[in-house]
């Protein structure tokens, strides 16, 4: 072989080698290696945050029986009316009691027809992510369950779940994050797959 040949297909062999290595280059995203065992899941969660519900009342169980408004009713059935065309499918939502977050939960299970909606009370404001974790290591593998729940309570389990706690997570008001837990022991671990803005799921319909 002559020596230019040569020189070409060392240089493409390297070039493909590099390819490959930038393809299997772990994830920035601090996650364990899960094993089998270590516990190890597989159960993708998306993480709904209610809608517009008006202004914050300060007597704590006024402020639990605040609804959505109109205006947040409208935007919650766009929303789940976009997560539908885009394919989202589940058979279970679970959804913190506060009524903002119930309404929410029944709008997307009637949209997206979902059978299964339950009320969770480690969904509320101040829940207990621990009981929340057990509860989820309880469900089968390869399910695609919704919480619906609220801030900052959402966005603290989404940065526990990959393991930071300084990430700049912003769940808006009918946002919606996709994050799949890989394991549950020696703690509940995982990755965050997309965080979506209402604005960004009306344009993907």
């Amino acid at each position: 072989m002559t020596e230019p040949k040569r020189a070409r297909r060392q240089r493409r062999a390297f070039s493909d080698k590099k390819e490959v290595e930038i393809k299997r280059a772990p994830s920035l995203t601090p996650v364990p290696t899960p094993s089998k065992k270590a516990g190890s899941a597989k159960i993708d969660l998306f993480i709904l945050r209610h809608g517009e519900a008006g202004n914050r009342m300060t007597v704590v169980e006024k402020d639990s029986e605040r609804p959505l408004t109109p205006e947040g009713r409208t935007e919650m059935q766009k929303i789940a009316k976009s997560l539908k065309a885009i394919g989202l499918q589940t058979d279970r939502i679970y959804t913190s009691p506060l009524r903002r977050a119930r309404e929410t939960a029944e709008i997307a299970a009637k949209i997206l027809e979902i059978p299964t909606l339950e009320e969770w009370d480690e969904l509320k404001p101040d829940g207990s992510k621990t009981g929340l974790y057990r509860k989820l290591a309880r469900l089968e593998q390869n399910l695609r369950p919704i919480l619906v729940g609220h801030e900052p309570y959402l966005t603290s389990m989404i940065g526990e779940i990959i393991g930071t706690t300084s990430a700049k997570i912003v769940l808006k008001k009918g946002g919606v994050a996709k994050v799949r837990i890989t394991s549950f022991s020696p703690r509940i671990s995982g990755e965050l797959r997309w965080l979506l803005t209402p604005k960004i799921i009306a344009k993907m319909s």
